[in-house]
């Protein structure tokens, strides 16, 4: 494992260890967090621990087409119970990442820190969120890095039942529409599984995201 210096440079996917973990330290610049992200290489830490960078292998994707959607998912897609935005609250997005209870999970990886870092990259255009809505309130959603062929998911939130499949399913539609060629997940879950999403070697995924395939 590397410890990152002041100086903007990461090292090589492939000596990331057993678990994934790259390097340790450096910030959360932009410019850190950009060539991150266009090198395979995303945070992921507690508060308080010092910032860990991981490459894991293998990698979590969906690749568009392979997105499964119930015949539920479908109906509940087609009465339009809720209303979907792109880039319109993506602090309410993050924010709600962060303050959401997950089973399992004592506390949550996303930092204040975190989220003004993310909050930079969203002005700058990069990053980016889906929102959904029901009678004006914001009750699921996701965010992302935006790589322009690929977007690197990050974290989604549901305050109602279906809120964040209803962002995931609009967010690779929107995808499709644009030609991305992989909606990134990072790293196995078994919900993220039953929408279609399944495990590749990393150096498959690195060829992607170096538009060498």
């Amino acid at each position: 494992m590397v410890y990152l210096s002041q100086e903007l440079f990461f090292p090589p996917v492939s000596e990331a260890n057993y678990d994934g973990i790259l390097a340790i330290g450096g910030d959360l610049s932009p410019e850190r967090l950009q060539l991150a992200y266009s090198s395979g290489i995303f945070p992921w830490f507690e508060e308080d621990d010092p910032i860990l960078w991981w490459s894991p292998n293998p990698r979590m994707v969906l690749f568009l087409d392979e997105l499964k959607v119930s015949k539920s998912m479908r109906n509940i897609l087609n009465r339009d119970i809720f209303k979907v935005t792109f880039n319109k609250d993506f602090r309410g997005v993050i924010s709600n990442c962060q303050h959401i209870k997950r089973d399992g999970q004592n506390g949550t990886w996303i930092t204040n820190n975190m989220i003004d870092a993310y909050c930079n990259l969203h002005e700058l255009g990069i990053a980016q969120s889906v929102e959904v809505w029901q009678n004006d309130e914001l009750v699921g959603g996701l965010y992302g890095v935006d790589m322009g062929h690929i977007f690197c998911g990050e974290s989604m939130f549901s305050k109602v039942s279906n809120a964040s499949k209803v962002a995931f399913v609009s967010l690779v539609n929107h995808l499709k529409d644009k030609n991305y060629q992989l909606l990134d997940c990072q790293v196995y879950n078994p919900h993220l599984e039953s929408l279609g999403c399944r495990e590749i070697e990393r150096d498959d995924f690195m060829k992607i995201l170096r538009k060498e395939v």
